[in-house]
């Protein structure tokens, strides 16, 4: 069988850990047989991040805008018993928020469905998209920790030297603190990321921060958001769906009683911690996909979930692992359609979506990792090695 040509250049990002083992099997078993494809490879393991002073994640970035999509495998981001694990030289930023400051993008995750997997959540019936605000707040933040008393103010300094000064807090004592800030531009562009989003996927937009509490920094999104959904009124009549803002608190409530089928939009942190509450009450964190879309259609695919640390310590010790590789497939065939539908070639849109088919499924056929057979309602279920669900696709892939 020829091989699929891939004319563009794809970004590859390698990872750490289990994820990184799968992520070799998967180029062996699912690329390198079909398609005659150059990848631009980057490695993002802990390890070479620390030799390159974390240049390597600035240039994979670059890569990405200059050839246009990119698919990335799970990485660390390394605390204070990481940095001792590996020796390094201080606690990196996490790469993936390096990579959306410089592309500017709004992260977009959903769960894969699969109908032998029934969701946690009893109402819950349609996807939920989770759109993330990728730029600034915590992953951008700046922290001191406080040795005694003292006092602690933001300082603004215009471009004329005029200073305005607000009192953060009066410490009596030992504490921390911490500045957070954003961008209009930004907000901006998340904003009008979500609304597209929304009605080429014809669902309703939800947008929920807590501005009762934040009156300036939460508020400034709700109205950026609030000013987006004005001029697209219109637009969103005409396609039959709706924008909502909703307090945070109401809206997980409410999440929980919704039947889904909405793209629930959130700031970088709400949207980094709901996204995996959504993944989990779908099924697994193991099926839910991610794709960060810069304003001027850069595209990045990776895994939702992180890189299985335990299993990899299971791996490391000669022991079998079940570790599921679905979202980590579908980062992959994410980043293959949109190659394909960039570069016109069909053929390489069509291979992703049988590579999708085929893993989905093999899991509907009853054969899946350890983490899906309390959650499946197949008649008959078997389950597979992490190497053994892999070729049991490869199988149906090649039929």
């Amino acid at each position: 069988m020829s091989k699929i040509k891939v004319k563009t250049p794809l970004v590859e990002l390698d990872g750490d850990e289990m994820t990184r083992i799968i992520w070799k099997e998967i180029k062996e078993r699912f690329i390198y047989p079909y398609l005659d494809i150059t990848l631009e490879y980057y490695d993002l393991g802990v390890e070479y991040r620390d030799k390159t002073e974390d240049q390597v994640t600035v240039d994979c970035a670059h890569a990405i805008i200059k050839h246009g999509v990119g698919v990335k495998c799970a990485t660390i981001t390394p605390n204070a018993d990481r940095v001792k694990e590996f020796n390094l030289k201080k606690e990196w930023p996490s790469p993936n928020g390096t990579i959306r400051s410089i592309l500017d993008g709004t992260v977009f995750r959903k769960p894969i469905t699969i109908s032998n997997i029934p969701p946690a959540v009893k109402a819950w019936k349609k996807p939920i998209i989770i759109g993330r605000h990728a730029y600034g707040d915590l992953y951008k933040d700046v922290e001191m920790q406080i040795p005694g008393p003292g006092k602690v103010e933001l300082v603004y300094t215009n471009t004329e030297g005029k200073e305005e000064r607000l009192l953060v807090h009066d410490f009596k004592g030992p504490g921390v603190v911490m500045g957070q800030h954003n961008l209009d531009k930004s907000i901006e562009s998340f904003a009008k990321a979500c609304f597209n989003f929304a009605l080429s996927e014809k669902v309703p937009l939800w947008f929920a921060t807590k501005d009762t509490i934040s009156k300036k920094y939460h508020a400034r999104f709700r109205a950026i958001f609030d000013a987006e959904a004005k001029r697209r009124e219109e637009e969103m009549k005409q396609a039959g769906i709706y924008y909502a803002y909703y307090l945070i608190d109401d809206a997980v409530a409410q999440i929980m009683k919704n039947e889904g089928g909405m793209l629930w939009a959130l700031m970088n942190y709400d949207g980094d911690v709901q996204s995996d509450m959504v993944a989990s009450g779908f099924g697994s964190l193991g099926l839910m996909t991610s794709v960060l879309v810069s304003p001027d259609g850069k595209y990045e695919f990776e895994a939702a979930h992180g890189t299985v640390t335990r299993h990899y310590r299971q791996y490391q010790k000669g022991e079998i692992t079940s570790t599921n590789s679905v979202a980590s497939i579908f980062a992959w065939t994410g980043a293959l359609h949109k190659r394909g539908e960039l570069d016109g070639n069909q053929e390489l849109m069509d291979f992703a979506k049988r590579l999708e088919k085929a893993t989905i499924d093999t899991i509907e056929s009853g054969e899946m990792t350890k983490d899906l057979i309390p959650l499946s309602t197949a008649a008959n279920k078997k389950q597979l090695d992490t190497f053994q669900f892999m070729e049991a696709i490869q199988k149906r892939l090649e039929k």
